[in-house]
């Protein structure tokens, strides 16, 4: 991976596997790291700091993720070998097909320098080659974290929705932000 003028060239995007071996443990172990032993935890600043965060035993980590990554349902974010964070989906409403998306980088020395934004195309880009039948693909956020919300606009996406004043987060009431694309609007980007 690389930054070329200012532009990151390269697949983001890798799978940890889910048979249990010393590299697929070396991968759950460093992402256990960055979501609760790092001193750097800005990311929980922004990623819906408003629900609660709820600390796991190491053990209960590893299991969920584990399935996680088997489903596919997750996936590492990886520059030089060094994982810096994760991409993901869940179905909002699987029967009418309605999926969303979502990005955490973790370390933010890897902000503001265009990862996220390269990751999370990949990812958007592999999600509709695996499934034919979505028509769209869209993330939530909130008022309070601009970076995602720059992603979405970075990316082409549409703003769906502002659901005004419905998150507060220490004394402050923020934004509901919905983005979305649709398959058609993506492969002709």
């Amino acid at each position: 991976m690389e930054t070329i003028n200012n532009e990151v060239k390269g697949n983001l995007i890798n799978e940890s596997s889910a048979i249990e071996n010393s590299e697929a443990e070396a991968d759950y172990k460093r992402l256990f790291e960055l979501m609760y032993v790092a001193e750097d935890q800005q990311w929980r600043e922004y990623n819906g700091p408003y629900f609660p965060f709820e600390e796991e035993t190491y053990e209960t980590f590893y299991e969920s993720k584990k399935k996680a990554f088997a489903e596919g349902r997750l996936k590492l974010i990886d520059v030089n070998g060094a994982i810096i964070g994760t991409v993901n989906y869940y179905w909002e409403y699987q029967p009418t097909r309605w999926l969303e998306a979502g990005i955490v980088i973790y370390d933010s020395t890897f902000w503001n320098v265009g990862y996220g934004t390269e990751a999370f195309k990949q990812w958007i880009t592999e999600l509709f080659a695996n499934d034919p039948e979505i028509a769209r693909v869209g993330f939530t956020t909130w008022s309070g974290n601009p970076g995602m919300m720059k992603i979405g606009e970075k990316l082409g996406m549409m703003l769906e929705a502002r659901l005004r004043k419905v998150r507060y987060h220490r004394g402050t009431y923020y934004d509901q932000i919905r983005y979305g694309v649709l398959r058609e609007e993506w492969k002709s980007r």
